[in-house]
């Protein structure tokens, strides 16, 4: 069982910054990759960032250049700085852990609770 805990978000204003930290906890296994998705209501979900064990990252191209990820792997946690924020960027952030295994390739995914980001002009 493995169990996924965001913390950070709150309210910002407009042109401000927050720290998001996901920690991770259970039998992990690795390589794997880690992941903030937002949602707000009635739109899809989105990939914000992504990164792997290794520390390769992905980044939305709407984010690029304000957010940054970072992991430690000692501690499973994961960190997203989010800087120069906008009212776009207000959602639902979700950490996401997923790896795939061996012989029959089997995908196991996770997902935390969810932390609200919002930002006010």
């Amino acid at each position: 069982q493995v169990q996924l805990v965001e913390s950070g978000g709150g309210l910002v204003q407009a042109g401000g910054s927050l720290r998001l930290s996901c920690t991770a906890s259970g039998s992990i296994f690795s390589p794997n990759t880690m992941a903030w998705y937002r949602q707000a209501p009635g739109k899809q979900r989105e990939l914000v960032a992504s990164i792997s064990s290794g520390g390769t990252t992905n980044y939305a191209d709407s984010v690029k250049g304000r957010f940054t990820l970072s992991r430690d792997n000692a501690e499973n946690t994961m960190y997203l700085q989010m800087n120069s924020l906008k009212p776009e960027d207000v959602a639902v952030y979700l950490c996401n852990l997923e790896w795939v295994t061996g012989y029959f390739s089997t995908r196991y995914v996770y997902w935390g609770q969810g932390t609200q980001v919002t930002v006010s002009s």
